[in-house]
C-alpha cells in the first residue's frame, strides 16, 4: 500500500507524464471524468451518486429542487390541491416527449412513481399516505391521500438517491427489483448505448425535442434546463496522475473529483478552474451490515463507533487541510437545521482501542471473518476503508479485506447471504450532504429491516421517531425529534458517521455557468 507521501509523488510524477486520452474534437463536445465507472445505469436500482449524476442528465422529475431545496414544478405545467388537502391533482407540460419519440402520458409518470417510490425511503412514506394514485387523463394525474402529506412536491423533486425519475410506462412496469433493459428518459440528453464502453466511456447527445421549464431560474435541478453542447463524453480514468495531465492538456474539460493530492499542482495551473461545487460536502458513510455476524450483535456495533478517530478517516480521505473536512460529525449533515449534537460524546476525547478490543470479547465475539467490502478505485472510498481496516484489526476483528471495484461492491451489497456464501460484513460508502439533510432523505437512517437501505437495520424506535417528524408542526418540533433520531442511532448503530469533507471539482476555464450542487451539465457553455 503506498503512503500518502508516496503516493503524492507518484501522482505528481503521473501529472506530468502524457496520458493516453484522445483529444476531445470540436467546441460541442465535453468529456467528464467521473469520480468511478459508471457500472449501474438504472437509478432506481442503484444508490450511488455517479449513477444519480447520470440519471439527471437523461431522466427529468415532475417537479425540481432548487440550491435553497425548494421544490418547483419541472415537468409539470402546474398543480391544484383541494379537499383539505387530500387530493393532489398534477397536470404534466405540452410537449415532453420520451427519447424514443413517444410523448409523455400521465400513465407513464404513475407507473414511475409507484417504482420509484416502492425503492426511494421518500417515496415509501408518500405511498404509504396515499389511498390511490390514478391516472385521469393523458396529461394529468390524481394524488388520494389518507392525511395531509405537505411534502409531496419536495418527495417528487429530490435530488437525492433515488432521484425520482420519469420513464415511459413499459420500463417502470419492471418493478423496482430489476434494472430496466433500455436508458430511455424525456431529459436534456439522450444516452448513447451503442457509444458505451463499460469501464471506459459512457456517451450522451443533446435531445433536440427536449422543452425546458420555461419558468424561474435554473437552480440545481429546477427551473429552466438548457443544453449548450451536441455531446457529453464520460470517460473513466482510473489514474488519478493520468486525469490530471489529461485535463492540463485540454483532453479533457472536466474532472468531477480530483485526487486532493493534486490540488495544489492543478491550482497553480493557467486554465482551470478548482472549486467546491457544494457546500454541504460528502458524508461518508461506514455500514454495518445487521443480518449477519459479527455486526447482527448491538455491542459489537457500539465497541467499533467507539474505537474509530473521525479525525483520522477525514485526514486519509480529504487531506491535512482542516478547512477540507469535519469530525465531530453526527448522522445529520453539519450547517443545517436538523444537525445536532446529541450523543456527540462518544468521539470526545482519545480513543481507547483496549476498551474496545475487551467489549468485544465480552460481547461474545467468536472470531468471525469481517467481510469488507472495498472499493479499490474510488480513491477517498479506499482511503476510508484502509483506516476502518485497521481499526477493526486493532481491536480484534478478523478482517477480510476484498479489493474490487466499485460496480462490483454495487452489485455485491444486495446479497444477504452469509460470509461464507458470498455475502458482506460492511463496506463505504458517501453521500452528499443534501442527502442527509433529513429523516424524508436520508436512506441510511431507516429502521425499517428488510425494506432498509443494504445492510437492513432494524430498529423501531428509529420508525416511530421518523413518523412523528413527518407529522411535526414547526421546525422546533422537527428538531427537537431529531436530536432523538440521533441518540437512538448512537444505541443501534445502522452506520457509523465518520464526518464531512469537500472536495473540489476541477475544469477548464473557459467552461462557464456550472451550477451548485453535484455534476449537471445544463445550461454549461464554453467561452
Amino acid at each position: 500500500m503506498l503512503t500518502r507521501r508516496a503516493f503524492v509523488a507518484a501522482a505528481g510524477t503521473a501529472a506530468f507524464s502524457v496520458p493516453r486520452v484522445a483529444r476531445a474534437e470540436g467546441s460541442k463536445t465535453l468529456r467528464f471524468v467521473p469520480r468511478t465507472d459508471l457500472g449501474i445505469l438504472d437509478p432506481i436500482w442503484s444508490s450511488s451518486l455517479v449513477t444519480r449524476n447520470h440519471g439527471f442528465l437523461v431522466f427529468d422529475t415532475l417537479f425540481g429542487q432548487n440550491s435553497a431545496f425548494q421544490s418547483s414544478p419541472q415537468m409539470l405545467a402546474g398543480y391544484t390541491v383541494e379537499d383539505n388537502d387530500l387530493t393532489w391533482r398534477l397536470r404534466l407540460r405540452d410537449g415532453l416527449t420520451w427519447h424514443d419519440g413517444e410523448p409523455v402520458l400521465a400513465r407513464d409518470c404513475v407507473a414511475s412513481i409507484q417504482r420509484w417510490g416502492a425503492k426511494d425511503s421518500f417515496g415509501q412514506t408518500l405511498l404509504a399516505a396515499t389511498n390511490e394514485l390514478v391516472v385521469q387523463d393523458d396529461k394529468s394525474f390524481v394524488f388520494r391521500l389518507k392525511k395531509p402529506f405537505p411534502l409531496l412536491p419536495n418527495a417528487l423533486g429530490k435530488s437525492s438517491s433515488y432521484m425520482p425519475a420519469m420513464m415511459p410506462q413499459r420500463l417502470a412496469a419492471l418493478g423496482p427489483d430489476k434494472q430496466v433493459t433500455e436508458i430511455i428518459g424525456s431529459g436534456p440528453y439522450r444516452f448513447k448505448p451503442d457509444e458505451r464502453v463499460p469501464g471506459a466511456k459512457a456517451v450522451y447527445e443533446r435531445f433536440d425535442k427536449y422543452v425546458p421549464q420555461p419558468d424561474g431560474l435554473a437552480s440545481r435541478v429546477a427551473g429552466p434546463k438548457r443544453a449548450y453542447f451536441d455531446r457529453i463524453e464520460w470517460v473513466t480514468i482510473p489514474d488519478a496522475g493520468t486525469a490530471a495531465a489529461a485535463l492540463q492538456a485540454g483532453e479533457v474539460d472536466w474532472l468531477d473529483l480530483p485526487s486532493v493530492d493534486l490540488l495544489p499542482l492543478l491550482k497553480s495551473q493557467p486554465g482551470i478552474t478548482v472549486r467546491i461545487l457544494d457546500p454541504n460536502g460528502q458524508i461518508p458513510v461506514f455500514r454495518l451490515n445487521h443480518l449477519q455476524p459479527p455486526f447482527n450483535n448491538p455491542k459489537i456495533r457500539r465497541a467499533l463507533l467507539a474505537a474509530c478517530d473521525q479525525s483520522e478517516f477525514m485526514t486519509a480521505a480529504a487531506g491535512e487541510d482542516p478547512s477540507l473536512w469535519r469530525d465531530h460529525v453526527g448522522f445529520f449533515c453539519p450547517n443545517t437545521p436538523l444537525a445536532n449534537t446529541a450523543g456527540l460524546s462518544v468521539f470526545d476525547g482519545p480513543r481507547d482501542l483496549n476498551a474496545a478490543r475487551k467489549a468485544i470479547i465480552d460481547a461474545g465475539y467468536n472470531g468471525e471473518p469481517v467481510a469488507f467490502l472495498v472499493a479499490s478505485d474510488f480513491q477517498a472510498l479506499r482511503a476510508l476503508s484502509d483506516v476502518a481496516a485497521e481499526t477493526m484489526k486493532k481491536i480484534g476483528l478478523n478482517v477480510d479485506y476484498q479489493s474490487t471495484d466499485w460496480s462490483t461492491v454495487q452489485q455485491r451489497r444486495y446479497k444477504k447471504d452469509p460470509v461464507d456464501k458470498g455475502g458482506w460484513s460492511c463496506f463505504f460508502g458517501a453521500w452528499d450532504g443534501a442527502d442527509t439533510l433529513d429523516p424524508a432523505v436520508h436512506l441510511s437512517l431507516r429502521g425499517n429491516g428488510a425494506e432498509a437501505w443494504f445492510g437492513w437495520p432494524t430498529d423501531p424506535r428509529i420508525e416511530e421517531l421518523r413518523n412523528s417528524w413527518f407529522d411535526a408542526k414547526n421546525l422546533a418540533e422537527q428538531k427537537a425529534l431529531a436530536m432523538d433520531i440521533q441518540r437512538q442511532a448512537f444505541v443501534s448503530v445502522p452506520y457509523i458517521p465518520t464526518g464531512q469533507y469537500f472536495q473540489p471539482t476541477a475544469y477548464r476555464s473557459d467552461l462557464h455557468d456550472i451550477l451548485d450542487g453535484f455534476d449537471m451539465f445544463w445550461n454549461v457553455k464554453r467561452a
